[in-house]
């Protein structure tokens, strides 16, 4: 595929509490060992009552431009994919405008839950390509913990806040993105939502509370299977086999799916890079998390190749595959 797009910053911050699987065990019916066994999290950074989706996107792009010593005040277009957005309207990309005084951009949210990095990496090629804007940021952001329902022991466990941000500009030569794929099956809809309006989703009868309700065991089952074949349709259309990739980011949403995920498509547990651990699944900031993680600790490094690929909510999957060019360790 086309692209003119480089990567040129990347920033990242989660909020400072901490709430582990022992501060879990005094809310509903659970413990380290089972949460562990299940999902592979140890703690998740959970957003004050004073913090929202904006706050954690402004401090990302602070980081960002502290560590690269970049400047947004040229940035022609924001694109925030969050499912946690402060209000309806004004989006959060308006917000983070108001906020670093940027004069001249376009701003927009999309939503397309724990696929919304990476299908907002594949819009901001796009617009990059079409040569109307020149330089793009790109962010994942959530305040999950604001819609969990702390009562449900099979949901409250997963859920993390956390932010993430790309710089993305255009190049004069070949860009960084170099395969890209997405898919949706609304039919399943009904398996994984936030629903405060509607009462049913393709026919079937949901909640109305606002919180994020799921049947994992039917995504388990659908991110195992489908996933797995969007993964491999991704690599045919990119040409490359799985070894030739250096970095495999799944979205981090439960250290199970992704173990079943490498087996399917044959990336091995020691080329993956999750966030889960210590964040929990933070949707649309998993896969920015798990990248400045290792980026930071050296372990990314330029003419790397990284397969992003985002899925969940929708249910939908979107996935990239780029060619690194930042440093390998800014602090």
């Amino acid at each position: 595929m086309q692209s003119n797009a480089v990567i040129t910053a990347i920033g990242t911050y989660v909020p400072e509490r901490i709430l582990t699987n022992s501060d879990l065990e005094k809310l509903v019916d659970t413990n380290d060992e089972w949460i562990v066994q299940r999902t592979g999290i140890k703690e998740r950074h959970i957003a004050s009552d004073e913090q929202f989706t904006s706050d954690l996107c402004f401090a990302a792009v602070q980081n960002m431009i502290d560590r690269y010593e970049v400047s947004v005040a040229d940035v022609d277009y924001i694109i925030v994919a969050t499912s946690t957005p402060d209000s309806v309207f004004p989006s959060v990309a308006s917000q983070v405008q108001a906020h670093f005084g940027i004069p001249s951009t376009g701003s927009t949210d999309i939503q397309a839950a724990c696929a919304g990095f990476a299908a907002a990496i594949q819009l901001a090629n796009g617009l990059l390509l079409s040569g109307v804007h020149r330089k793009i940021l790109v962010i994942g952001a959530e305040t999950l913990s604001k819609i969990t329902d702390y009562t449900d022991r099979t949901t409250c466990i997963l859920f993390g806040d956390g932010a993430g941000a790309f710089l993305m500009e255009t190049s004069e030569g070949i860009g960084d993105i170099t395969a890209a794929y997405s898919k949706t099956d609304g039919t399943r809809g009904h398996l994984l939502y936030r629903s405060s309006l509607a009462s049913a989703i393709s026919g079937h009868p949901i909640q109305t509370n606002g919180l994020i309700v799921q049947n994992g065991r039917e995504v388990y089952r659908w991110a195992v299977s489908h996933v797995a074949e969007g993964v491999q349709q991704l690599l045919e259309n990119s040409g490359l086999l799985p070894e030739q990739i250096d970095w495999f980011i799944p979205h981090s949403a439960n250290m199970r799916i992704i173990e079943s995920l490498c087996e399917r498509t044959g990336f091995a547990m020691e080329q993956t890079l999750s966030s889960i651990q210590l964040y929990g699944n933070t949707s649309a900031a998993s896969i920015p998390l798990a990248i400045d993680e290792a980026v930071r600790a050296g372990r990314v490094s330029p003419g790397q190749l990284l397969l992003l690929y985002g899925f969940g909510g929708g249910l939908t999957q979107a996935g990239v595959i780029l060619r690194w060019s930042l440093p390998a360790n800014r602090q």
